[in-house]
């Protein structure tokens, strides 16, 4: 039959039958609803996971929100509503502070401007002094405001026949003297006494300025005795020279040597000054130099037991020694004035270097004093 070579042909051919062809068909199918069926499953599974994750930040989100309810007081007011804007100055505050505070730099500007103007001219700041050099040069030099003033009332003071005399209350509080050395010949003492003449300053010595050699005044010890026997107080001085504190202090054992057997009533002054017209042997020394070789000298004799002092023009206490390592003496001031205008401290002031005075031949220095260094 025809089927039958059909078949058979398929079979020599090694073709599948029709049946079996069917059933692989069928079971293919099934295959493929399984794996739908399982790839569901897979879907829902995951689905669910996803769900679950937008859940959980839904969660964490709402939690959010609950702490930031903390922070929201739910309140209708406005900015404006608030109560600290008290704490803030308003803009017309703001505007006078601004105003007073330029002001006072305004103040501040004219003030330094005024003391720059007065710096400008010092004659008429008060916070300047005149010095007057040899040479007639002039300098206007800061006043230190770290020493003492003096406190001198020069209306008080009275010239009578070239005596200068100062009262206070109306009562004489001042003392007459005169310094004497070998170029005053033939002093009379006693007719000094009856000038008014209440104590005299005697050279004991000096150093040679060019050869350092130390000498006594040629009339110390005669002028020592007639100027006690005459009833007058004496002091004395030391010319110096010395350009180092050991040869200070050797001028200082000097001066105590010579007046060991003299009653001395007034102060021992340290003097040293300038050369004029001819080189000195101090003419090296700094400032500090001068000044340690004072202080040395001074040491020396308040060790001894009397009452050290420092003699000088304006020009050399201001200019040629440090006053501010001097303060602990007293100060014989040099001014050939009418009035003083040494601003600082001082005891006695030679007023006149050209006087006339009964007793001593020639010019005379004279000088006054302050305090009454006898009852000391």
């Amino acid at each position: 039959m025809r089927l039958q070579d059909d078949y058979d042909y398929e079979e020599r051919r090694g073709g599948v039958p029709v049946g079996a062809v069917s059933i692989a068909i069928v079971a293919i199918m099934a295959m493929a609803l399984v794996m739908v069926f399982m790839n569901q499953n897979d879907n829902n599974k995951k689905s669910g996971k996803d769900a679950d994750t937008v859940s959980g930040n839904e969660t964490v989100k709402q939690e959010e929100r609950e702490s930031l309810d903390e922070y929201i007081s739910g309140s209708t007011l406005t900015a404006d509503d608030l109560d600290f804007w008290d704490m803030y100055p308003e803009r017309e505050e703001i505007a006078a502070v601004e105003k007073e505070e330029a002001g006072e730099k305004d103040k501040k500007k004219d003030k330094y401007e005024e003391e720059e103007e007065s710096i400008e001219d010092p004659a008429l700041d008060g916070k300047h002094t005149k010095i007057t050099y040899a040479n007639g040069s002039e300098e206007w030099v800061l006043i230190s405001p770290y020493l003492t003033k003096n406190n001198y009332d020069f209306t008080n003071l009275v010239s009578q026949s070239n005596i200068m005399k100062y009262y206070e209350n109306g009562k004489k509080i001042s003392f007459v003297g005169a310094d004497i050395s070998k170029y005053q010949e033939n002093v009379d003492f006693e007719t000094l006494k009856n000038e008014g003449v209440d104590y005299v300053m005697i050279r004991v010595g000096a150093r040679g300025y060019s050869t350092g050699q130390i000498t006594l005044d040629d009339n110390f010890d005669d002028n020592m005795v007639r100027a006690k026997e005459a009833g007058l107080d004496v002091g004395v001085y030391f010319y110096s020279q010395a350009i180092s504190e050991a040869e200070a202090v050797e001028e200082a054992n000097f001066v105590l040597e010579h007046i060991a057997g003299y009653e001395i009533d007034y102060p021992v002054a340290f003097f040293m000054e300038k050369i004029s017209n001819d080189k000195a042997r101090i003419d090296g020394l700094s400032k500090n130099d001068k000044t340690m070789a004072a202080r040395a000298f001074l040491n020396t004799v308040k060790d001894a037991g009397y009452m050290p002092m420092v003699y000088g023009t304006k020009e050399w206490l201001i200019k040629e020694v440090d006053l501010s390592k001097l303060t602990e003496y007293d100060i014989w001031l040099s001014q050939n004035e009418d009035i003083p205008d040494y601003p600082y401290r001082f005891t006695m002031w030679q007023y006149t270097s050209t006087g006339e005075i009964g007793g001593i031949e020639g010019y005379a220095n004279l000088s006054v004093n302050f305090i009454d260094y006898s009852a000391k």
